[in-house]
């Protein structure tokens, strides 16, 4: 990761120009998006105690959406609009599309190799280091994506979404599983968990379960849906000829039909944040539709801004950054010992300055917020001295 000038950064990230030359420079919303996605993400990823956390912070055990689940598909979702914008002069000149996919190329490969870092970190334990994770899974959808947004239309990607949808229903409800039988969706025996321990073995999977994997290779593939639908929003955001009014209007209109089709695929295809469920696409892609046209309208259309627009932007520009950081740290904190009972620094500050003046639950969530304020402090800095770290 280098430091670059804030114009060439931004660029990187996401904070890309607008199609009218009356609009500003940038996208704000969509840098106040991905921030206010990343602060959502610090704050769940962070609790004082894992034993207690409120309901809407956890995610669902397994079908099921909460709060918590969205976070992840808003994030690839927002991955699919900025490369909409990044690679858009790429796209129209051929000759350089070759060059285009190779900093794709390279940029996925910086993604991968820093998850690879954050699950080795600080033990450095390679027989047994997990291989997917949440930045895996991020440059998968940012390589494919990329790619397929250089060299297919619209209608193509339109049809490749569905055709993923489609496709990936029926692999996990009908196609066997090998040594257990009969397509099913429970954790341990579906065809992605089966596919994983084949791949990976059970080693180098999520520590939690280690027979299965909420970020495995099978739930790539809606995943990459998620950031064509991203990209499909992006594209239509861009289009010249539509005043933004009518912009948001459709954006509106096609997320209420992503949701409905969402919640009707999961009368037989399941909500499933863990599985990446169809139905889970298409409902979490409608909000992420709804989410990312309001934060327009208020923010580039109608020019609103305010304590939450800079929250927002600052953790935007650096998104990435501060989620690689903020868990190298909290793994810091966790190894190092501050007692004879080799309580960790993490416990101590927490037993500390949390738990002897809030109840467990309050205690819990404070501690995560101030971890959130406290990476905001840090952003807000760099964010005044222009230093935006690209990936």
């Amino acid at each position: 990761m280098t430091t670059a000038t804030t114009q060439a950064a931004l660029e990187t990230t996401g904070a890309v120009p607008l199609a009218e030359a009356s609009q500003p420079a940038r996208l704000i919303s969509l840098d106040v998006f991905r921030g206010l996605t990343v602060a959502a993400m610090i704050l769940v990823n962070n609790p004082g105690d894992w034993g207690h956390i409120y309901a809407p912070l956890e995610h669902a055990k397994w079908h099921g959406c909460t709060p918590t689940d969205l976070i992840f598909p808003f994030f690839l979702f927002i991955v699919g609009v900025s490369i909409s914008y990044a690679l858009s002069v790429a796209r129209q000149q051929p000759a350089t599309h070759g060059a285009a996919m190779l900093r794709v190329l390279r940029r996925a490969a910086v993604l991968f190799g820093l998850g690879l870092l954050m699950a080795l970190y600080p033990k450095f334990e390679f027989d047994t280091v997990r291989v997917p994770g949440v930045l895996a899974r991020i440059s998968w959808v940012f390589l494919v994506c990329g790619i397929l947004f250089l060299k297919t239309s619209r209608r193509q990607q339109i049809g490749l979404l569905i055709v993923l949808l489609v496709g990936y229903n029926v692999l996990l409800q009908l196609v066997p599983v090998p040594g257990f039988g009969p397509a099913n969706l429970e954790p341990e025996t579906n065809l992605g968990a089966w596919l994983d321990r084949a791949v990976f073995s059970e080693a180098h999977l999520w520590k939690q379960s280690r027979t299965w994997d909420p970020e495995g290779l099978l739930g790539t593939l809606p995943a990459i849906a998620t950031g064509l639908i991203g990209m499909l929003v992006g594209q239509y955001l861009r289009r010249r000829e539509l005043e933004p009014v009518v912009r948001v209007a459709q954006l509106f209109v096609a997320a209420t039909g992503l949701i409905v089709a969402g919640l009707i695929w999961n009368m037989w295809f399941p909500i499933n944040k863990s599985l990446w469920t169809s139905s889970y696409v298409l409902y979490t892609g409608g909000l992420a539709t709804a989410a990312l046209a309001l934060l327009y309208w208020l923010c580039d259309v109608q020019g609103r801004r305010g304590w939450w627009t800079s929250f927002g932007q600052v953790y935007g520009v650096n998104a990435i950054t501060v989620f690689f950081l903020s868990g190298i740290v909290a793994k810091t904190l966790g190894a190092i010992k501050v007692t004879a009972a080799e309580v960790s620094l993490k416990t101590w500050l927490y037993n500390t300055f949390f738990t002897p003046y809030f109840s467990s639950l309050n205690a819990s969530l404070a501690g995560a917020l101030v971890c959130v304020l406290i990476w905001f402090g840090v952003l807000w800095l760099m964010y005044k001295k222009g230093v935006i770290i690209k990936v």
